[in-house]
């Protein structure tokens, strides 16, 4: 099992910062990657064990399980049912902590997954930077004071 870990601060409250990540069917506003996402069933999007099902620019699909939201801790967990990247027991946790110094946001984003050894470096890579740090350029650019 590999685990990627990424870390940025936001200059914006994490109240602001969360507001935006909480939506877990919000991704397509906050990413650069995600074109469009629903949640399945009906279900609301703060529902413990609801799946969203979101395409990708590039064409892939990809569903994931909420597994935990916290609002006093700002924090989410969620693990991937289906995607193309070749990853199991694939299981990633957001955290926000607020900054008191300036009113930012330190956030965190790791994740932890089997995948093939000769795969773990480029996956490593592509979450890490692809997605995790996209993700956190593109909330920074939202939320520019």
């Amino acid at each position: 099992m590999i685990k990627v870990y990424t870390s940025t601060v936001i200059d914006a409250p994490a109240d602001a910062v969360w507001t935006r990540i909480r939506d877990f069917n919000g991704l397509a506003g906050w990413t650069p990657f995600v074109a469009e996402s629903r949640i399945e069933g009906g279900q609301p999007a703060d529902k413990i064990g609801c799946v969203r099902n979101f395409r990708l620019k590039d064409g892939g699909l990809i569903r994931e399980q909420l597994l935990s939201l916290s609002d006093y801790d700002y924090q989410c967990s969620y693990s991937i049912l289906e995607s193309p990247m070749g990853v199991e027991n694939y299981i990633a946790t957001l955290k926000l902590t607020p900054v008191t110094d300036g009113n930012r946001t330190f956030a965190e984003w790791w994740a932890e997954f089997d995948c093939a050894p000769e795969r773990e470096g480029q996956l490593a890579h592509d979450i890490g930077q692809g997605v995790f740090q996209s993700a956190f350029d593109s909330l920074k650019s939202l939320l520019r004071r």
